[in-house]
This record gives structure tokens, sequence and C-alpha cells, in this order.
């Protein structure tokens, strides 16, 4: 049997507002039914905080830090917490909810979907799986998150390696489609990453900041030879052909795609009413 083809577009290190228009470009169009579903590969200039739809900026998010590092700031369309965007690849999944293969809850969507990244790991050599909270106190802290760091917090079928998480991602379903997007850390500055937090209090910071090595890695901690980005890019290409059993087609945007997008960004997700609205 032939498999399936979708498409594949590896859009390079883009503005936070153009990463998250082009996303929301993929899902409208998807609806449209004008492309295929859909894989997408990029970075960030400059590396970027993102916070997820609900998170509210002036109670959990040092702002002077996040200016003193020179970081770009956006609000993705997806839930979840902040995510600091720097070594690391980006994915996003545009797929209808009606797709044969998808399931109709987003817990068991979301380990179909991330079953590509979880061989994309597979490819680079670590041993990847996915883990449940199992505990009666794990699954509460889903629904009520001490934390408003991404990589701090568990969640259903999280990609982890030797026990700690390798990938955070989110997921929206708007007009029929999912946008499944999410982080593969190759190098993570845990130091940086928890000055872009608000915390009660010192003691608080440092304790969680403890904790967080022994939950979250990234991929160059985890290797004896450094992952470069292109080589992320063909291993986590492969993997999700192999976990999607699909094939994946190149594609670049046309003018009048390019141009559709920038007016999102701009008109959108460059916006302190959306970046800083809650």
């Amino acid at each position: 049997m032939t498999k399936e083809i979708w498409r594949f577009i590896d859009s390079g290190n883009c503005s936070p507002s153009f990463n998250m228009a082009l996303d929301e470009a993929l899902l409208d169009w998807n609806s449209e039914g004008i492309i295929p579903p859909t894989i997408r590969f990029y970075g960030w200039n400059p590396a970027t905080l993102s916070v997820g739809y609900f998170q509210k900026v002036e109670k959990e998010i040092n702002l002077e830090a996040v200016e003193k590092y020179g970081l770009g700031f956006v609000r993705r369309p997806t839930g979840g917490r902040g995510v600091l965007h720097d070594q690391e690849l980006t994915y996003s999944v545009i797929v209808s909810e009606e797709h044969p293969d998808m399931p109709k809850t987003v817990t068991e969507a979301y380990r179909v979907i991330s079953e590509g990244v979880l061989q994309g790991f597979r490819e680079l050599g670590l041993d990847a799986y996915f883990a449940v909270p199992k505990t009666e106190e794990e699954r509460q802290g889903l629904k009520n998150p001490r934390s408003a760091v991404c990589f701090d917090a568990p969640s259903w079928y999280e990609l982890v390696v030797e026990g700690r998480k390798v990938a955070g991602s989110a997921q929206t379903r708007q007009k029929g489609v999912i946008l499944q997007h999410g982080s593969i850390l190759l190098d993570l500055d845990e130091e940086k990453l928890f000055n872009l937090f608000k915390y009660p209090s010192e003691r608080v910071k440092e304790r969680m900041q403890k904790n967080f090595k022994n939950k979250a890695v990234a991929v160059n901690a985890l290797r004896a030879t450094p992952v470069t980005i292109a080589e992320a890019k063909e291993a986590f290409k492969k993997g999700f052909e192999k976990g999607l059993d699909i094939t994946l087609e190149s594609y670049t945007l046309s003018d009048k795609e390019q141009a559709y997008v920038e007016k999102i960004a701009r008109e959108k997700y460059s916006t302190e009413e959306w970046n800083y609205k809650r």
C-alpha cells in the first residue's frame, strides 16, 4: 500500500509572531481543505519565551528578565505553561480531527502524534518512551500545576528518557483541525529559564530549580556526541514518517501565503492586546 503524503515545511528561524501566525495559517488552510495534513519544523529568532493561552503574564512572568536577556515574547494559541525556545527544534503538526487515524480525544490524539516525536528520539539513539502519570498526586498535578514552567510539570503521555522529560508539547482544536506543537530541547540554560518566572520567594525558586534537574533533560546531556539542529531535523523527519506511517513532501510557501502569514503576525501575534491580555 502507498503511504499517505503529508506536507513538510522547514521554515527555519523566524520571529515569535511569525511562528505563531504560520501555525494559525496552516490550521486555517487545512480547515478550508486547501492543504493536506502538514508537519512543520522551525526555530526562533530571537530566542523567545512563549506562554500558554491561559497564562497570566503579570502574575507569572518576570518581564524584566525577558527584556534583560533580549528574548522575544509571544502568547501561543495553545494551552500549557511557559517555554523558553532557545537551543531546540520546534515542531508543529496540523491535521483534521476527522482524519481516520486521529482519535477523538485530545489525550489519545496527543499520543498518536507524539509517536512521531518518540521515533525521532530513537533515530538519535535515545531510548525514549511514554510515561503516564500513575499516582493520584501526579494526576492532580495535571489539573493544578504548581509551576508556570512547562518542563516542570507532568502531562499525559509525556516523552521521557531515563525518567526525565525530553519534549514538551501543547495542543488546540479549532475549526475541526488539531494543531499540536512542541519543543525538542537540544541544550538548556536552566539558570536563564528559572529567572524568567516569578516565585513566592527565593527559597521556593531554589527548591524548584533543584527539583527540575530530576524532571527534565536536554538531548545533548544524554549523548556522548552533541546533536546539531541539522541532525535533529533529519532524525525527527524520519521519526514522523515512521511513527505516523506517512511520506513527507517538502513545500515552500508562495509569496501570497507568506503575505497572509505576515498579516496575521502583524495584526495579532505582535500586539500587546494579544500577548499581555491576561
